[in-house]
Formats: C-alpha cells, structure tokens, sequence
C-alpha cells in the first residue's frame, strides 16, 4: 500500500513541478517576445522616419524638378510668342504692302475703265462712220459694176463652189489614206509572197548563201526526179536554191537569216550523206532546226552571260541569238549590241548611274531587229512592244524606242545607249561604208527628193532613216503634197538599195508677214 501511495504523490509533485515549469517558461517566452516587440515597434519607427525623410527629399528634388521644367517651358513659350510677334509683324506688314497694291490696283483699274469707256465710245462712233462709208461704197459698187443683188449673189455661189470642190478634194485624199490602211493588211501577205518568190539582182548580196558540191552530178542529185528533191527542199526551209552553170556552187537564197543558214547547214548535212530524197531532206531540215534553236538560244545565253544581265526572259533570250544571224552594214547586230552594253555601262558608272541597268539598255537597244522582218515599223518601236510585253522597265523600253532621237528623251539611259550606239557604229572597222558612200547616199536620197516639181528643199537624217522635203505653199496643195511624198517614196523603192525602211515627211508651210509703222 505504501509504494502505490508514494508513486501516486511523486506523480502529483511531477505534474505540480511541470506545470510550474510551464508557466515559468511561458512567462519568459511573454517576457522575451514583449522585448521582441518593442524592437520591432522601434525600428519601424526608425524606418518609417527614415522613409519620411526620404520621401521628403524625394519630393523636394521632385518640386526642384518640376520648376526646372516650367521655368523651362516658360521659357519655350516665351520664345514662341516672340517668333510669332516676328511673324505677326511681317503679314502685318505685308498686308499693308497689299493694301497700297490693291490701292494702286484700284486707281489702275478705274483708269482702265475711264479709257475703256473713251474706246468703246470712239469704237462706237467709228463703227457708225463705216457703216456709213460701207453703205456709200455699196452704192458706188453697184453703180460701177452693174449688177444687182441677184447677180452679185450668183457670182458669189460659184466662188462658194469653187471653194466646196477644194474641200471636197481634201475629203477624197483623207478617204484615200483610210482606205490604204484597210487594205494594207491584205496586201502585206501578197507583198511577202512576191517578195520570197523573186529577188532582184542588187539584194543577192545580202540574201544569198553559197554551198560547195564536190562535183556536179551532185546537182543533178539535188534536183531530184522531175525536180521532187529541190521541191520537197526549198518547201521544208523557206528559201529558195539556184542552181545554174557555176561550177561547184549552189547558191540558197531567203531574206530571213536564220532559214537561210538553216537551209545551208542541212544541204551540207545531205550532200556528206549522200542520201537526197524527200524523207530524209525533211529529216535533215527537222533536225537542223532543232539544233539552229538551241544554238541560237546558247548564243543568247552566252551574250547575256558575257554583259552580266540576269533575269531575261527566255523570249529575249532567244530574239538576242537571233541577232547573231543579223548584219547592219557588215556589222554583227549581235557583237554591236554587246559593244554598246559595256559601252553604256562604262558611261554610266562615269556619270553615277546604275551600270547594270545601263549594260541592259544597251544589250536590248537592237531588239526589235531580230523581229523587224515580222511586224510592220521600224526596229525602235518594235523592241519596244516586244520590250514591254516581256516585263522590262520604263529605262530599257525608252532606250529602245529613242535610241535614234525619235522621241523627246524622258530617261538619261536612253542618251547614253544613242551615244554608246554611235560610238560602236563609228569606230575604225565596225563597218564597211565609208565616209564617202555615206555622204553619197545622202545626196541620192536628197536628189531624187528635189527631182520633183513645187520640192523647194530636202534634208536627209537619221543616218538615211528619214528625209525631210519642204514644197512651196503657192505651187502645191495639200492634196498635191501628199502625192509628192507617195512618188517620192515610190522612186526610192524603185530606184535605191536600203535596209530597213526610209520615212518621207512633207511639209507645206504658209507664211504671212505684214510691217506695223
């Protein structure tokens, strides 16, 4: 009983002795955390007073600030409203200057009217005074003549009649032209029929190609049974082949280039084979083609390659190979063309203008010569239409068009490619025309032009292209011009060999000169 008892009490004194223990502790942890407080309480008064100071000097340099930049502003306003003072003073003064202009205008004005109504006056008087006299010459008219109203009046309808006949001629020539253009059309397919199947003897220098045969039994060969194989040939290429008494030559002949060496290529392809017979010259002429296509492509290539102009279209390409078929006077339109691109390029770069764009001006100024033969114009307008229709620029299409001073000059391209064009053409070698064949064509072309009756002058330029004809007002009419110039186009046709075409412009000019004293 007495271990019990005592457990039981010293479990009591343990729990009396913890439970003191835990106030004990519980009390210093208030004490401590009191203490803690304090602290706490103390340094945020110590920083909210720092912060206040802070703030304070925040707000002072905030305000010093502030009156910087309205003493600033002050300032700028200020020197606004001076300049607009300056300002208000000018138009002031300038309205004042107005003001005594309008004043000066005004006394100017009314002095004008005052005049005005002076002339009107005398104006109306003199108008009284000539009615007057015109009323007494009438008179002494009908007395001198002696012809009454109804006379007078005829006399006059056959004057108006007269006159009427003059205008009615006008008419007929202007439906004369329309009537050209309508069937200008029609004709060019019968023009160009005639022109492949004849050619005149003076253009079998720039249209004939010749063909050597070993012997000429290879001529007979050529012609075939009954003539099928020179037949079946010359309908294949385009051209036509002349065969005649020389010895070991045949000669093809064609206006377009390209057939032509097409033609020449596949008659030496058949006379090495010595298999002649209308399939196989088909084959032949096929192939040949096919090949003519690709070299002419590469040769455009190749010259684009050569003047470093990217991006043609493969049209462009192709018409630029076609110029390696192509002669202006002897020369290679193909090497011209190059030449003028560097040249251009050169001139350009000289002046500070893009070079490359220049080097494309110049390489596609000639264009329109690979295809002068299949539309109607010259070849400035026609590069110009293939040009624009193949996505170049305004640059290159102008340097085209008005490399020959045909048009007002828009772009400085277009002046350098003219100049770079003459300086190719002119150089030592470039062509075989010299100085004196040049000058005598000119006087030709101005010769058979003064030929003509009422021609008073005739100038050639252009280099040929063109010919200026000047007809005297009092000898010619209008309708008599216009026939002038037809006869005058027709004689050099018939009379002269050209390339390309020559424009024939008229002029009937009028001159009045009265002396004022």
């Amino acid at each position: 009983m007495e271990n019990p008892i005592v457990v039981f009490g010293l479990v009591i004194a343990a729990a009396i002795l913890t439970f003191v223990g835990v106030k004990f502790m519980d009390r210093l942890r208030r004490r401590d955390a009191e203490s803690e407080a304090q602290e706490i309480i103390a340094r945020a008064d110590r920083e909210s007073a720092n912060r206040r100071k802070e703030a304070e000097l925040e707000i002072k340099e905030l305000s010093i600030q502030q009156k910087a930049e309205g003493e600033r502003e002050l300032s700028k306003l200020r020197q606004e409203l001076h300049e607009r003072e300056r300002l208000l003073d000018k138009r002031q003064d300038s309205l004042e200057q107005q003001h005594d202009q309008l004043r000066r205008q005004e006394k100017m004005v009314e002095a004008n009217q005052r005049k005005l109504v002076e002339k009107i006056d005398d104006h109306n008087r003199r108008n009284e005074e000539l009615a007057s006299v015109l009323d007494v010459q009438r008179q002494t008219l009908h007395a001198l003549s002696g012809l009454n109203r109804d006379e007078a009046t005829k006399r006059l309808m056959e004057m108006l009649e007269g006159e009427l006949a003059h205008e009615a001629g006008s008419l007929i020539l202007k439906h004369e032209k329309r009537m050209a253009e309508v069937v200008e059309a029609k004709s060019r397919d019968a023009l160009l029929t005639c022109i492949q199947r004849y050619a005149a003897a003076h253009t079998a220098e720039t249209t004939t190609s010749t063909v050597d045969i070993p012997n000429d039994e290879m001529k007979g060969r050529i012609i075939g049974r009954e003539g099928r194989n020179i037949r079946a040939f010359e309908k294949a290429t385009g051209v036509d082949v002349i065969i005649d008494d020389t010895p070991g030559v045949v000669i093809v002949s064609g206006f377009d280039t390209v057939r032509r060496e097409i033609a020449r290529m596949s008659l030496n392809k058949l006379i090495a084979d010595g298999r002649i017979h209308p399939a196989r010259i088909e084959e032949i002429v096929n192939e040949t083609q096919a090949e003519m296509e690709q070299h002419i492509q590469k040769k455009g290539e190749e010259a684009a390659q050569e003047v470093d102009v990217p991006g043609l279209h493969p049209k462009l390409i192709h018409l630029l190979g076609r110029l390696r078929f192509r002669t202006s006077y002897s020369q290679n339109v193909l090497r011209h063309s190059i030449e003028v691109a560097f040249l251009t390029g050169l001139l350009a770069e000289e002046m500070g203008l893009d070079g490359r764009l220049a080097r494309r001006c110049g390489l596609l100024h000639d264009i329109g010569k690979a295809a002068d033969h299949e539309a109607e114009g010259g070849h400035p307008k026609i590069g110009a239409e293939l040009l624009k229709r193949h996505g170049e620029g305004p640059e290159v299409v102008h340097a085209a068009l008005g490399h020959h001073d045909d048009i007002r000059v828009d772009h400085p391209y277009t002046v350098l490619v003219a100049a770079a064009d003459a300086c190719s053409a002119s150089r030592p070698g470039a062509r075989r025309e010299t100085l004196e064949r040049y000058i005598k064509r000119m006087e030709e072309l101005e010769k058979i032009a003064t030929g003509f009756a009422g021609v008073d002058q005739a100038f050639a330029i252009q280099a040929g292209r063109e010919l200026r004809v000047l007809v005297s007002a009092k000898d010619t009419t209008d309708a008599s011009a216009a026939k002038i110039c037809r006869d005058i186009a027709k004689a050099f046709e018939e009379q002269l060999t050209y390339p390309g075409e020559i424009k024939v412009t008229v002029l009937r000019e009028t001159r009045v000169t009265e002396i004022a004293k």
